[in-house]
């Protein structure tokens, strides 16, 4: 006598738990999948105004003026690289980018160097007046440029009459205007990185102090690299407000060969409206666009992870 067993029925669709029983994911009601419209939406117009003017100024540096002036919104016929020979040359942009270069090669490097080293100490070490040299730098965020104009012009035009190192600053002067941005962007630096070195796990800075580090060699060797991603994600926005900075070399750098990219911009644009030369204005704009679209498009993940890093931690 032989027994037969019933055909087994098909396998369970899902994750089970417990007794055999199927995990439900809840579903995405109304509500939320109105707010990630919403959210998406935003987020596309808020591009779109953002990209479209970038986008027109790009496609105005290769028209001719001719039409530039029949239809500023359309196509260009061809690329026409005489526009930016003449913004290089005739307007001198080339000479401006160059003292662009210099300042902020300057600059940028002081104010990480000096910020990381200010910061690292006021995150990881206790000692008498720490929070209110931290709050000293804090208040430094909400000191106005403007207010700061005229005092600036007599400091820096005093410190050129020094006996010694009054060659290398006073008015119209590389340092001197590189030691301008290096102040007014330490405030922003060490508030950001003290807060980064917070994150920072302890024990690693123990253990080398174990294996007989300095606090020295710990900071350059241990701390710093690990920093890292902090310390780019900063050092790219210091390098947008060095580039793009304005006012400062307006009231320090007088001399019209030694002018950085945003005066020789203005310049450009005023002299632009009495000889109707938009198109050679617009390859200027592209020229000082170029570095940050190269800057960010090389470190745009470290920028991302240094933005998440504390979030992570």
């Amino acid at each position: 006598m032989t027994t037969t067993q019933a055909p087994a029925g098909p396998p369970a669709l899902g994750p089970r738990t417990g007794r055999g029983r199927r995990q439900h994911t809840p579903g995405v009601g109304p509500g939320e999948r109105a707010i990630g419209l919403l959210n998406g939406g935003f987020l596309l117009l808020w591009g779109l105004i953002t990209a479209l003017p970038l986008l027109w100024a790009i496609l105005s540096a290769f028209k001719t003026n001719g039409e530039f002036r029949v239809d500023p919104l359309g196509l260009p016929s061809g690329i026409q690289w005489d526009n930016f020979s003449r913004a290089w040359s005739a307007a001198n942009i080339g000479q401006y980018f160059l003292n662009s270069v210099i300042v902020v090669a300057i600059s940028l490097t002081l104010t990480m160097l000096f910020g990381a080293m200010g910061a690292y100490v006021l995150a990881r070490y206790d000692f008498p007046g720490n929070r209110f040299i931290y709050y000293v730098f804090v208040g430094g965020l909400i000191l106005p440029v403007f207010l700061a104009l005229v005092p600036m012009f007599f400091v820096v035009r005093n410190l050129g009459n020094l006996p010694v190192v009054g060659q290398f600053l006073g008015l119209n002067s590389y340092l001197s205007l590189a030691l301008v941005y290096v102040a007014f962007s330490m405030p922003f630096t060490v508030f950001f990185l003290t807060a980064f070195f917070r994150t920072l796990p302890t024990s690693i800075a123990e253990a080398g102090i174990m294996d007989g580090c300095s606090h020295f060699t710990l900071f350059w060797k241990v701390m710093l690299p690990m920093a890292r991603p902090g310390m780019i994600s900063l050092a790219l926005f210091n390098f947008l407000g060095h580039w793009n900075q304005y006012v400062l070399p307006l009231v320090i750098m007088q001399d019209s060969d030694k002018r950085v990219l945003a005066q020789g911009l203005g310049t450009l644009a005023a002299n632009t409206g009495f000889r109707a030369d938009w198109t050679a204005l617009f390859a200027g704009l592209v020229i000082a666009l170029l570095p940050v679209l190269i800057v960010y498009i090389i470190f745009q993940k470290q920028v991302q992870a240094g933005l998440t890093a504390g979030v992570l931690k």
